[in-house]
């Protein structure tokens, strides 16, 4: 029971109701648009790509709106009114995995004419190393999405005392109605409406917040004095939560794995009509994503100079971390009707966008990878209906994992903590294929060691939690609470008996969780590399070109030999020429690996849309009624 009088916070009015409801309308609105006006096309590949004729602006907004989702509304805020502003160096972090991302895997991804990013690894290695990286994939991405969909449902519990389950459900069929009826075009277009809503939800919120607080100037004497600005923490302690080198370092890796090769990423981009539409769209993202970081983190430094003296958490008034940023807008606007629901328009802006995401991944993933390796003379009619299937499918399987989402305590760290220890083998996975021409398809299992290893370290870590004074959070107050009135004697907890901790619990299993990512990354590509010398490195001439991007022609511009030497054969003047032009000759001694290659890449070809111009990397040929 709270010892403190908890303040009175209105609920939801008439007009919030109608500003929420409308972010649903208008969403809705626009799968109806796409399902009436894409109706006599009937490929599948419009549906799941949009006929690779999008422009950069709206898959930039897409891109920044599918990942910014209620996890950064809610949980950003809340991390920084906590544990101070350091999460600002997240910056850095997404400057560095854009240009990975856009110089390094795009290219490769969009050259080779893919749909699913895991058909990349059937073109590199084989069949098995694709359906592994496929399944793993589907298990991490229904997981994350689980706490996507829970995460602004307790957002809006809290704030309306709407039913908790209601708003999950509400969540999943509205991403899967227009899913289903507008495929990528209705996804990607409603992203950009709702990142406009997110947008402006956080603005409103900061000047709103700002006025109450005496000003931008008092804010920042507030969070100083509350050492909220301590930013720059050099300590190079990988059991430390957040410093400057877990921000940088394990953010960096993190975030390779959720954008570098991560289908929802790159099935946005490969729908680009060129590949420097694609690349733009990367970089016009990376503005958005640093828009909304800087939203998040100064809405977080706000709240913590309107509840300096009194903690809506230590006094018990909410329940939860995650429900200080609703708190805060239902106490700042509850003489203002309306505005509450934009700011819950706003949380679910984000999770509609990132479900909606999640949702058509899932479906491209499981069609391209999955049907069509077992049923492969589909017709394109049965194809485009199975698609749509599948959507339906994953809404209600995202949907029922937001149960499992409310046991995972804070969004922030356990959405990251999911990405980090599937999603950093599988970018150590690509990279592998990507960099190293010499790797085969025997160190490809490293995928399963990069894995174990970041797994055993998540797993431990959520057994055995880091020590609290590796992750302690910055010294809330309570000293202008008012205390209530009670007759009750406070009573003094007996003290606990420390339960008994296993050698690797104040070492392997405390380390920073922006590390698993990093774990499963170099585990895998470190693990894959020498299986690969060991079972012997392959050959260069067997690779086709447009497969490998390494990055030694940068690292050892001097020297042509060294180059050469460490592209391993791979005849790297060919890499711009027509891909199905230039296929590898089968060798007499080979398995049946090259055969499937060169099977799955003429499929390919034949199904990519005419008019594909290889010099300008752009499809430049299709009608006026397909382009956007």
């Amino acid at each position: 029971m709270s010892n403190f009088v908890a303040p009175e916070v209105k609920k939801f009015v008439a007009w919030d109701y109608l500003v929420f409801a409308a972010l649903f309308l208008v969403c809705a609105s626009i799968g109806v648009f796409f399902a009436v006006k894409e109706r006599k096309k009937k490929t599948s590949k419009e549906f799941l790509v949009g006929g690779k004729q999008m422009t950069c602006g709206p898959i930039a907004f897409s891109l920044t709106s599918s990942f910014m989702s209620a996890v950064t509304v809610l949980g950003t805020p809340s991390e920084v009114y906590r544990y101070g502003a350091s999460f600002v160096l997240f910056f850095l972090s997404y400057a560095l995995v854009i240009v990975f991302t856009a110089e390094l895997f795009l290219p490769v991804f969009y050259r080779s004419g893919i749909t699913s990013t895991y058909e990349y690894l059937e073109l590199r290695f084989n069949k098995v190393v694709r359906l592994a990286a496929t399944l793993i994939y589907i298990l991490q991405t229904i997981l994350y999405t689980g706490i996507v969909v829970y995460a602004p449902s307790l957002a809006l519990n809290q704030v309306t005392g709407f039913d908790l389950w209601g708003s999950v459900v509400a969540t999943g069929m509205v991403c899967t109605f227009y899913c289903t009826l507008g495929g990528l075009k209705a996804v990607v277009w409603t992203d950009a409406f709702q990142m406009i809503v997110m947008v402006a939800g956080f603005v409103t919120v900061l000047v709103r917040g700002t006025t109450l607080n005496g000003g931008s100037t008092k804010v920042w004497e507030d969070a100083y004095e509350g050492s909220r600005l301590n930013i720059f923490d050099f300590d190079i302690d990988p059991l430390r939560r957040h410093t400057f080198w877990t921000i940088v370092i394990g953010g960096t890796f993190t975030w390779l794995g959720i954008y570098g090769v991560n289908q929802s990423t790159i099935q946005r981009c490969i729908s680009c009509k060129s590949e420097k539409h694609a690349k733009l769209a990367l970089y016009l993202n990376l503005l958005g994503l640093w828009t909304v970081l800087v939203c998040a983190v100064f809405c977080g430094l706000v709240m913590y100079s309107h509840y300096k003296s009194c903690d809506p958490w230590t006094a018990n008034f909410i329940s939860a971390p995650d429900q200080l940023m609703p708190y805060f807008v239902m106490d700042i606007f509850s003489s203002m009707p309306g505005v509450p629901g934009l700011f819950v328009a706003c949380a679910f802006s984000g999770t509609l966008s990132t479900v909606a995401a999640s949702i058509n991944a899932l479906a491209t993933v499981t069609f391209e990878d999955l049907v069509k390796k077992g049923f492969p003379n589909l017709s394109e009619k049965m194809s485009t209906w199975i698609s749509k299937g599948l959507c339906i499918l994953y809404g209600i399987l995202c949907t029922s994992m937001a149960a499992a989402a409310s046991l995972l305590g804070g969004v922030v760290q356990a959405s990251l903590s999911i990405h980090g220890m599937c999603g950093g083998a599988h970018a150590g996975l690509f990279t592998l294929g990507i960099v190293f021409p010499c790797a085969n398809w025997k160190g490809a299992t490293g995928l399963l060691a990069g894995i174990t290893l970041a797994f055993w370290a998540g797993m431990g870590s959520f057994i055995y939690p880091a020590p609290p004074t590796k992750s302690i959070p910055l010294p809330p107050s309570t000293l202008n609470c008012t205390l209530a009135n009670s007759t009750e004697a406070l009573t003094t907890a007996a003290p606990t008996v420390t339960p008994d901790r296993p050698l690797l619990a104040d070492a392997w299993y405390s380390l920073s969780y922006l590390y698993f990512s990093a774990i499963g990354c170099l585990g895998c590509a470190t693990i894959g590399l020498l299986i690969s010398f060991i079972t012997g490195p392959n050959k260069g001439e067997d690779i086709p070109p447009v497969l490998i991007k390494p990055v030694c022609n940068l690292l050892c511009f001097w020297s042509r030999r060294l180059q050469a030497f460490l592209w391993c054969s791979v005849r790297q003047n060919s890499q711009e020429v027509d891909f199905e032009k230039n296929l590898p000759k089968v060798i007499a001694n080979k398995t049946g690996t090259d055969n499937t290659f060169k099977n799955s890449v003429n499929r390919e070809n034949k199904r990519q849309f005419p008019g594909y111009n290889p010099k300008e990397k752009s499809y430049t040929n299709l009608s006026r009624e397909s382009r956007l």
